[in-house]
């Protein structure tokens, strides 16, 4: 056969070797592209100031809040173990949320402190899937706990002669682990598709702690799943949220129908402290989390960020004891004992 009956058409034969070569050319150019591209194995947290920018007044102010959380929880924590007058059901979840938060505020703050005085303000790839996986496994948590504070709030409100049979302490200490269960599955899976992205490119962390939305943005290939991941997460905030809104709905109903003024302010002063933490927590984090596509600057970004990572933490301990009678109480009673078991010790050794 000759060449001009295989190809007829010379023009098209000449187009398709022109497009076959354009086609391989582009291949070559992104095989080289990519062999170029540096695989992330740190990411770098850009938003924190260099020292001549206030880093180390920032430090001071941030590790006294630090050490403030800690002790001011540790502190509510040990009084209601140590104290009987303590051992219901409320106070039981009281001291679960206070320990959850000093482990909640310790997987993100030291490494904040760190990067406001180190000029390395870096955290490897398996440390930032880490600190996501404590952070939002024991964010999670915590909101669990305050559903279980509100269906506590509510059956002792609204079914106070069924209190003692429905909230015992089997059910609370059950209620505390599948909070705790739950917490810490719900957010493995996406962790663990998190771990099998390639990150290429920029290493820029455009936050405070490791969050999906910064960290997800770094990687080098399609990540749509993330919305349905996303979703499922809203679903989760949007169900405590209104498991929670609609217990302390109901309560408020029953209280304002009690005839006593007495009562009515005894149990909205139980209530107020539930309240306002749950009002910090949950609003915080709606805002953080369920604003789909809408976009925050950096700042906005940061300063909603500190309000449940920072704030939230450092106000509790304060909601919690200093405006609290009966906690109060217990840790007078506390101070009380330490003080005339160090007085009997002196007395001995003399």
């Amino acid at each position: 056969f000759k060449r001009s009956e295989l190809f007829p058409e010379c023009g098209c034969h000449a187009n398709f070797r022109s497009s076959l070569s354009l086609f391989f050319l582009w291949q070559m150019t992104e095989l080289v592209t990519s062999g170029n591209l540096t695989t992330v194995t740190e990411f770098l947290f850009s938003v924190f100031p260099h020292l001549p920018e206030g880093g180390v007044l920032f430090f001071v102010l941030l590790l006294l809040t630090y050490g403030f959380i800690v002790t001011g929880n540790l502190m509510i924590f040990i009084v209601v173990r140590l104290d009987r007058a303590l051992h219901t059901p409320m106070y039981f979840f009281i001291s679960v949320l206070s320990f959850l938060e000093i482990w909640y505020t310790t997987t993100t703050i030291p490494k904040m402190l760190s990067s406001l005085i180190s000029d390395h303000k870096t955290i490897s790839v398996a440390g930032c899937l880490l600190q996501m996986y404590f952070f939002h496994s024991l964010g999670i948590t915590e909101g669990c706990v305050l559903t279980a504070m509100a269906i506590d709030r509510y059956v002792a409100i609204c079914r106070p002669l069924r209190y003692a049979t429905i909230m015992t302490p089997r059910l609370c200490t059950q209620l505390a682990a599948g909070s705790c269960v739950c917490g810490f599955l719900l957010v493995l899976p996406e962790i663990v598709w998190i771990a099998t992205l390639p990150f290429c490119g920029s290493n820029q962390i455009r936050q405070i702690f490791c969050d999906f939305t910064p960290v997800l943005s770094l990687a080098c290939t399609d990540t749509s799943l993330a919305v349905i991941v996303d979703a499922i997460h809203a679903g989760e905030i949007v169900a405590s949220f209104l498991a929670i809104a609609l217990s302390y709905i109901r309560i408020i109903v029953v209280i304002l129908g009690m005839p006593s003024a007495e009562g009515r302010r005894k149990a909205f002063s139980t209530c107020a402290a539930h309240l306002a933490v749950f009002l910090l927590f949950f609003g915080s984090v709606a805002v953080m989390y369920l604003r789909f596509s809408a976009t925050y600057s950096v700042f906005w970004d940061t300063a909603i960020a500190i309000t449940f990572v920072i704030l939230a933490p450092f106000l509790n301990p304060i909601i919690y004891s200093l405006r609290n009678k009966d906690m109060k109480d217990a840790l007078g009673r506390l101070f009380c004992r330490r003080r005339r078991a160090s007085g009997v010790g002196d007395r001995s050794r003399g």
